[in-house]
């Protein structure tokens, strides 16, 4: 019998409750879809994500802004897809810089370097222009996402992520803002390192071409979707390099060119 999209939210709820991943959801989103159409089982997916924040908001949680996921090209091509996806940032996910993250707190971590925008008007347009963004940002920050799955293996195709809040975790924001026309949003090199150890290289336009333009996207979407961005909402723009597993006791330090440093430390 086919699951309900209720059914299929419970599931991500008790994968992350208990810290147990669950399997992929992809044929049951389908099938609770009743479609073929990835466009349908992609709308039942983020549907499913919806209602996991519902829940989460009922218990006192607060959005603080978006995610922008699949904003490289290959991952896109290993997904079968052509476009970004998005997650919904909430309070509790905010890490500051320097803070430990605990164990488990995040199931199946990787963590990838990016720059996040933070918003100083509202963008309630249903067509954006990166003139518009440029407008509408306060400034950016080097930040570090803690990626996390709560589905097993990170066995993930596109439905598995958008319903599981496109992979989210933790987002962990540096501390010096940095005003847009003050670095090379395109240009600007990233790097990561683990210990004093490379492991994760960038550059802005990794982003899409342009981080500018993953912030257009997401404007645009969240217009149409009748949840536009507003004032104060964090983004995060999308990773600038490969990400990379973290295992425990893991420090990592971003280091973005023209915008600064962000660190990440996970405890043993």
């Amino acid at each position: 019998m086919a699951l309900s999209l209720n059914e299929i939210a419970e599931l991500l709820w008790q994968a992350e409750s208990t810290g147990t991943p669950c399997a992929p959801l992809r044929e049951q989103l389908a099938e609770a879809a009743a479609s073929s159409s990835t466009e349908d089982i992609v709308a039942a997916a983020y549907a499913v994500q919806s209602m996991n924040i519902e829940r989460k908001l009922k218990t006192g949680e607060r959005v603080v802004g978006r995610k922008i996921g699949l904003t490289s090209v290959a991952v896109q091509k290993q997904l079968g897809v052509d476009s970004p996806d998005f997650g919904t940032l909430l309070a509790s996910m905010a890490v500051g810089h320097g803070e430990e993250i605990a164990a488990g707190r995040v199931m199946q971590p990787k963590v990838e370097a990016e720059i996040a925008l933070v918003l100083e008007r509202d963008l309630i347009h249903e067509q954006n222009t990166v003139a518009d963004i440029i407008n509408a940002t306060a400034y950016a920050l080097p930040a570090i996402e803690v990626v996390g799955s709560r589905i097993a293996n990170w066995d993930i195709r596109l439905a598995d992520t958008v319903a599981d809040n496109a992979s989210s975790g933790l987002f962990v924001l540096g501390a010096r803002p940095v005003k847009l026309s003050d670095f090379d949003l395109i240009g600007c090199g990233m790097v990561m390192e683990r210990r004093g150890d490379q492991v994760s290289l960038g550059i802005g336009s990794a982003c899409l071409g342009n981080p500018l333009n993953a912030a257009v996207w997401l404007a645009n979407v969240m217009a149409r979707a009748g949840s536009p961005l507003r004032a104060g909402d964090v983004l995060m723009s999308g990773a600038l390099g490969p990400m990379v597993a973290v295992q425990p006791g893991d420090v990592f330090s971003a280091q973005i060119e023209g915008l600064g440093s962000v660190s990440a430390y996970f405890s043993a």
